[in-house]
């Protein structure tokens, strides 16, 4: 019995964070309120209380679902290989962050953070967003300089510039995809610019 009391518990929260999304994506975040997602979700609002102390923590655990770490992106190719290939593993990292924006959850959840969410309260959408920026942009540095090291990288660029080349390549990118995202495939938008982009910042071979 407690087994199936904490499954359903768990059921529950699932169900109150999908009628997030669509209550947030349709009526804003702060025209909603937690009454309306809780009948979206169709519980009590003491379901709510119970699961998130305010809507504040209710929208980071909606955010929480759709993060996506570089580290993460990387450990899922599942190749010990890309440590002595940097650029490749940034190359196959953004192209399977690609494939996970295009899901709908994803893209929901991002449209509600950059177009449909005010700051108020605890809750700041810029602040969110530069926080994920920055958290990426310190993982791009990481894997440019260790392509430095290694003499991957065009001399003439330091790590700090290759990456935030690439971030602004993403973000512009990214921006473009959400407001037109029915116009064309960001997996396939997103691997040409990405394998373009490493192409130019790399390291030409020594002609014989």
């Amino acid at each position: 019995m407690a087994r199936r009391t904490k499954a359903e518990a768990a059921a529950t929260r699932e169900a109150l964070l999908d009628a997030a999304e669509e209550v947030f994506l349709e009526r804003g975040v702060a025209r909603t309120s937690l009454e309306q997602i809780a009948r979206e979700a169709g519980v009590t609002r003491g379901a709510v209380y119970w699961h998130f102390k305010n809507k504040a923590d209710l929208f980071r655990a909606m955010l929480l679902r759709v993060r996506m770490p570089f580290e993460e992106l990387v450990e899922e190719i599942g190749d010990p290989g890309l440590a002595e290939r940097p650029l490749e593993a940034i190359r196959q990292a953004c192209h399977r962050g690609f494939a996970r924006l295009e899901q709908p959850r994803y893209r929901r959840v991002h449209a509600i953070l950059i177009h449909h969410c005010e700051t108020f309260g605890e809750i700041d959408p810029l602040a969110m967003q530069n926080e994920i920026a920055q958290e990426a942009c310190g993982a791009l540095i990481e894997y440019f300089t260790a392509a430095a090291g290694m003499g991957h990288l065009r001399h003439d660029l330091s790590p700090e510039v290759a990456a935030r080349l690439l971030q602004a390549t993403l973000g512009g990118l990214f921006h473009d995809w959400l407001r037109n995202h029915e116009h064309f495939s960001l997996i396939e938008r997103g691997t040409q610019l990405v394998d373009t982009q490493l192409m130019l910042l790399a390291q030409a071979p020594e002609s014989p």
